[in-house]
């Protein structure tokens, strides 16, 4: 399957591993990479020295393209940029930051920069950038989210009717007929995250790995909205921080619940109450750990069934 996005990253198939904190290591991207997608480790969760010895196995299990991606509000991100130009990858996804900042110093160095954005707004700040490519994610995603709770079937149209540059979906996507239906939308290509942290390859705890599969329709809510939103499993930790919105905590009192390393205990960690669950709502359509690599075939089958299925209306 060629178009835009197998072109821009010289890959099988239009799909890329989202690049999540605690989940996206070296033995995923690899993984993803192997079968024809696009795999993102993900430096949000690494110190510097970590990721380079990400990037080194990572290029030692793959001959494929692989990519990293960066939030931007990372504290070391000079020392990221640095690692990641040493070592000569070639694709970088950045998130949560002004596009500006890296990306034309990037692509002076041979690098493809694609933005992760939620919104039209942002996404036309990327394109003037001049990104190479969008991840616009709609509201269904895990993690870090939007303000505006635009969802993917509304957020997908509405990038690709300002842009001109390609465009990729993100939120809620796990299947082959979400990834035909973000297509049909206007997207180039599907990100994909919540399904592959349920893989042998994502680093994340055998625990979360569990929850993520037992997750029903509902068991995932966006919260902390002041400090950066956030869709998160409901355990003892969300139910905690409801209880602080109910008694009408301020803004530092949620800073202080949160803490350090939320995240970490729980995904990668295994604490299973107090940890921070990331994952999209999209969890409640995943019902087994599968391996990356079937994952993706599964995906791209599925989609070659729906299409041909719709060619009758």
């Amino acid at each position: 399957m060629q178009n835009k996005i197998t072109q821009l990253f010289g890959i099988k198939y239009p799909i890329v591993q989202g690049g999540m904190v605690w989940a996206s290591g070296w033995r995923l991207a690899s993984a993803v990479s192997n079968a024809g997608g696009l795999g993102l480790l993900g430096a949000g969760s690494m110190y510097p020295e970590i990721l380079e010895e990400h990037i080194v196995k990572c290029k030692q299990a793959t001959d494929k393209p692989f990519g990293v991606n960066v939030p931007m509000l990372y504290p070391d991100i000079e020392k990221l940029m640095d690692i990641i130009l040493k070592h000569e990858v070639k694709i970088v996804f950045t998130s949560a930051g002004n596009p500006k900042t890296w990306t034309k110093f990037l692509q002076d160095k041979g690098v493809t920069v694609v933005h992760v954005v939620s919104s039209v707004k942002f996404a036309l700040k990327a394109q003037v950038a001049g990104v190479d490519a969008i991840v616009a994610e709609g509201f269904e995603a895990g993690g870090h989210n939007g303000r505006d709770e635009t969802t993917t079937m509304v957020l997908i149209p509405s990038v690709k009717e300002k842009i001109q540059i390609p465009l990729i979906a993100a939120g809620g996507i796990a299947t082959g007929r979400a990834m035909l239906a973000a297509m049909v939308l206007g997207a180039d290509g599907v990100q994909v995250g919540s399904r592959f942290v349920a893989s042998p390859e994502a680093s994340s705890h055998e625990m979360f790995k569990k929850r993520v599969v037992d997750a029903q329709e509902g068991d995932t809510q966006l919260t902390l909205k002041e400090l950066a939103p956030v869709r998160l499993l409901k355990n003892k930790f969300y139910q905690d921080v409801q209880e602080a919105y109910s008694n009408g905590a301020t803004k530092e009192e949620l800073i202080s619940l949160l803490g350090r390393a939320r995240a970490k205990k729980g995904m990668f960690e295994g604490d299973m109450e107090e940890g921070e669950l990331e994952i999209g709502q999209v969890s409640g359509l995943i019902h087994e750990i599968k391996p990356a690599a079937e994952i993706v075939l599964d995906i791209m089958a599925e989609f070659q069934e729906a299409k041909a299925e719709i060619q009758d209306y």
